[in-house]
């Protein structure tokens, strides 16, 4: 019998954190563009910046938040039929809330919104330390 798939889904609360920070980042770029060039309404670069990300975040949530990556046998599953086998994974480190995953070959894999990166990072490690294991002595693992 096989356990069943660990999860990790986008978190609400770090997509609104994400947001907030490059929301400010937006606005204090375009607030510095309209200073640089001589406007003399340099607010309207902070109103023009969090409208930008506030769009963006309610238009990209149906999606960013239903993204699910899983752990199943061997592979790492992710949307848009994405898979990892485990052994090929080399690196793994945080950007933010997302957990950033380089395989072997150099492509890289983007587990986004977490709640708690390390705490991907370890069950990612946890896996590969148990899928690195022969099937025939794993725990758990009865031979019929």
């Amino acid at each position: 019998m096989s356990a069943p798939p660990l999860r990790f889904r986008a978190d609400n609360a770090a997509y609104f954190n994400s947001h907030l920070k490059v929301a400010a980042v937006a606005m204090a770029g375009a607030m510095g563009a309209l200073w640089v060039i001589g406007d003399p309404n340099v607010w309207a670069g902070a109103v023009a910046g969090l409208a930008a990300i506030a769009f963006r975040g309610w238009f990209l949530a149906a999606e960013e938040l239903q993204a699910v990556w899983e752990i199943r046998g061997d592979e790492l599953l992710g949307p848009g039929d994405r898979h990892v086998p485990l052994c090929q994974i080399e690196r793994t480190r945080t950007l933010g809330s997302f957990v950033q995953v380089i395989t072997q070959a150099g492509d890289k894999h983007l587990i986004k919104y977490q709640a708690d990166p390390a705490a991907t990072i370890a069950a990612l490690r946890r896996a590969q330390a148990v899928s690195a294991i022969p099937a025939r002595t794993r725990p758990n693992d009865h031979a019929v």
